[in-house]
């Protein structure tokens, strides 16, 4: 989970605490300032911030503080990531002048312990403890509404002024012949597995299904990742997805794309899956099957209806631009309004929510400028408009491309595959998109939302000192490739007679 007040860092943890505003706490049978139904990353952020504003709120969560983020999300599978790339590291030692390392099996279990000691770390931050330290009474158990300005949780009924609803979404599992809820792994049972699956099949190719199969597959696991549209990373532009493809494979992965006609089925082996992919039949047995292939909103056992909040099935709460629903005290942010399903985009939304619910704010969702990263090897971040969607709204755009080869510190760390390529609308530097896949592209597309954000061009990159060596250079030499072309033959020609004038 992430985040709280403006200068804090993620969901407070760290933040020195504000100065106490005077605040009037209202007694559990009162009226809330805020009641915020969720205690994932939007919950967590929206009351972060409310209460240290000096609102009272209530915070409620059914399950586990922390939401998917924390217990079934980014902190496990990025804990998991590292040790992957540790051991894959491990093989590639003589491409670092270092003798072979020899590769015994994992003990999983022991990979699972670490993982759930940085989950035990960073779950502090996240406990009902500490929320009632920063003032928010936090309720356990599951909330309904009982009118549009109160919800009842087990004996309690609370009354609010405004309420947000942050229920976040679960794994969706496909409607596919012969397979049963009970055979499937999805992102909410995989980090508790007993034992080491030797064989996996992973449904769906986005970015869980992709940095899950790299993960297994350099564990060990014979990894076959299944994915019904052409190519993995199916959102992101085709050339980088189609690098994040090979490094799969290379891994050992077997990547089957436009998977149709999937059957599964019980045999005395294992879980038999037929497919056809590009013209051909294709079985693959396995022991475990992991669902990735997309989420659906909680909005069930809500009883929205008694509070006259729009919603739909499969696709979540329904909210305008400022995140308000259909009842003008109820605002909802996160997965549960099925846009951006990324814990930072919760994040930003539930700042969007507690401003505009408190404090009369106008703050839009649209105005937002999204980031995205895929944390397999190699990485693969975007912001901004894809070269199809440029395209398809008529915008004259040219492209930059810095390939990581050309970048010293790629070089030298060995990871220079890949690319940074910038989108500027035509005739100009303002940066419409860009995308990077590479060694440590998550780090430099945070540099392009930046500058996309708040309207930084190419030319102020170019006007930057970078330290040497970083991979962050591939930024600024978009800035100073930008400069070189802006150098037409009519420019330098002028540059020459001036040259010669002066001379």
């Amino acid at each position: 989970m992430r985040a709280n007040v403006t200068g804090a860092s993620e969901s407070g943890r760290e933040a020195a605490q504000p100065p106490k505003l005077a605040r009037k706490r209202l007694n559990r049978r009162g009226r809330y300032h805020l009641v915020v139904i969720g205690g994932g990353t939007a919950g967590l952020v929206s009351a972060a911030i409310a209460a240290q504003l000096g609102a009272s709120v209530a915070l409620i969560e059914a399950h586990r503080m922390g939401g998917d983020c924390l217990n079934y999300g980014c902190v496990p599978s990025k804990a998991l990531i590292a040790t992957a790339r540790v051991r894959a590291l491990q093989q590639r030692c003589n491409a670092f002048g270092l003798p072979p390392s020899a590769q015994p099996p994992i003990d999983f279990g022991q990979v699972l312990a670490s993982m759930r000691h940085l989950q035990a770390r960073i779950a502090v931050h996240d406990s009902p403890d500490r929320f009632r330290s920063l003032g928010v009474d936090v309720y356990l158990g599951r909330a309904r509404f009982a009118g549009p300005d109160k919800v009842v949780v087990g004996a309690e009924c609370l009354r609010f002024r405004r309420a947000i609803i942050a229920t976040g979404a679960r794994p969706r599992i496909p409607n596919v012949p012969g397979l049963r809820s009970e055979m499937c792994l999805t992102n909410e049972s995989v980090f508790s597995l007993a034992e080491f699956p030797r064989r996996l099949a992973v449904l769906g190719a986005g970015p869980v299904g992709c940095e899950l199969a790299q993960v297994f597959a350099r564990f060990g696991s014979e990894v076959a990742l299944i994915e019904t549209e052409h190519g993995v990373l199916p959102r992101d532009e085709r050339d980088a997805a189609e690098l994040v493809r090979q490094g799969l494979e290379r891994d050992g992965v077997r990547v089957l794309c436009c998977g149709r006609s999937l059957r599964v089925e019980e045999t005395r082996d294992g879980l038999r899956l037929d497919l056809h992919s590009h013209g051909k039949e294709i079985a693959y047995t396995c022991d475990r099957i992991l669902i990735a292939t997309g989420r659906t909103p909680n909005v069930e056992c809500l009883d929205l209806e008694a509070a006259g909040v729009a919603y739909e099935v499969g696709k979540g709460v329904q909210v305008d631009d400022r995140l308000r629903t259909t009842n003008r005290r109820i605002y909802a942010a996160g997965d549960v309004c099925g846009h951006y399903q990324f814990t930072h985009a919760a994040d930003a939304m539930a700042r969007i929510a507690v401003t505009n619910a408190l404090f009369f704010g106008r703050r839009r969702l649209s105005k937002l400028v999204i980031p995205w990263c895929t944390y397999t090897d190699p990485e693969l971040g975007h912001v901004g408009l894809t070269r199809s969607q440029a395209e398809e709204r008529g915008i004259r755009f040219d492209e930059i491309v810095q390939p990581l080869e050309g970048v010293d510190r790629a070089v030298l760390d060995r990871d220079s595959e890949g690319f940074v390529r910038v989108l500027v609308r035509r005739g100009s530097d303002r940066i419409l998109g860009a995308t990077a896949v590479g060694g440590g592209a998550g780090e430099m597309i945070c540099q392009l939302s930046l500058a996309l954000t708040h309207g930084i061009g190419l030319r102020q990159f170019a006007a930057t000192v970078f330290p040497y060596p970083t991979r962050a250079e591939a930024v600024r030499k978009l800035g100073d490739a930008y400069l070189r072309s802006r150098l037409t033959p009519g420019v330098r020609r002028l540059i020459g007679l001036l040259l010669q004038v002066f001379g």
